[in-house]
């Protein structure tokens, strides 16, 4: 029986990709309307303001996450899905274009701590609980862990303005 091996992503690309998204966005969805960003292709199939808000949401609980361990020494920090932490927000009833400068600013203040990390900054680690077994994450795995969701919810914009006929 032969195993898949998940090749990681190094810090280069981890950068690039969390710098990239916000531009993507932007990119992806300069010709729609407000009115088609808010509009779901199918019934159970997320519009653009959605896969946005969720986006902002993980950003809010993973980029928080990853401020705390270079913060304080080792922290323990209770998990928190950012599909729970989203009925806290209004990131679904906020316009696309707006929270994009929002989701844009926030990225920017995260790139901007991981940018000038020495190695031993990317190692520095925390327990987190709250979703079973505790577990052990570093800056760079919670990174990586946020630069691998966003890549396939840029596709997913990339279909979704396709389908608009932009």
């Amino acid at each position: 029986m032969t195993h898949m091996v998940r090749s990681e992503l190094t810090i280069e690309q981890v950068l690039t990709i969390l710098a990239g998204t916000p531009l993507r966005l932007a990119e992806l969805t300069a010709g729609l309307t407000p009115v088609e960003l808010e509009t779901r292709p199918a019934p159970d199939e997320w519009a653009a303001t959605d896969v946005l808000a969720h986006l902002r949401s993980c950003a809010d609980m993973w980029g928080g996450s990853i401020t705390t361990m270079l913060r304080e020494d080792h922290p323990t920090i209770r998990a928190v899905n950012p599909t729970t932490w989203i009925h806290d927000t209004d990131y679904p009833d906020r316009a696309f274009r707006p929270s994009l400068r929002e989701y844009t600013r926030q990225r920017d203040e995260l790139l901007a701590v991981l940018e000038p990390l020495a190695p031993d900054g990317w190692a520095r680690g925390a327990t987190f609980t709250g979703a079973g077994t505790p577990l052990e994450r570093t800056v760079l795995t919670q990174a990586r862990r946020m630069a691998r969701h966003e890549r396939p919810h840029l596709k997913q914009i990339a279909r979704l303005a396709a389908s608009m006929g932009t």
